[in-house]
């Protein structure tokens, strides 16, 4: 499956200084890289009242993410789980 990173999630991650969340994020994007589609990504949950935003549960932190296509996504926030819902998905 194809994804994009934007600015955003790079940001994010940056902040980041823990080894473990930061080892359990590059094991989920390679779990993403190897998957066909969308619904084969473990542990994904769609966000209610949005058709192409999800989320899933890394650690204390929270990982969203846009849907473009059935084998498209873009890595948009990764936010511990009490800021998150302020900033994602974004308000158009």
């Amino acid at each position: 499956m194809k994804f994009r990173i934007e600015r955003s999630f790079d940001h994010d991650v940056d902040r980041i200084h823990d080894k473990k969340i930061l080892n359990k994020l590059a094991g989920f994007i390679s779990t993403i890289e190897e998957t066909a589609s969308i619904s084969e990504i473990p542990h994904l949950k769609k966000m209610e009242g949005h058709h192409s935003f999800y989320r899933t549960k890394i650690g204390d932190y929270r990982l969203g993410m846009e849907a473009l296509s059935n084998k498209e996504i873009v890595l948009v926030r990764f936010l511990h789980r009490k800021d998150i819902y302020r900033y994602f998905p974004r308000k158009k």
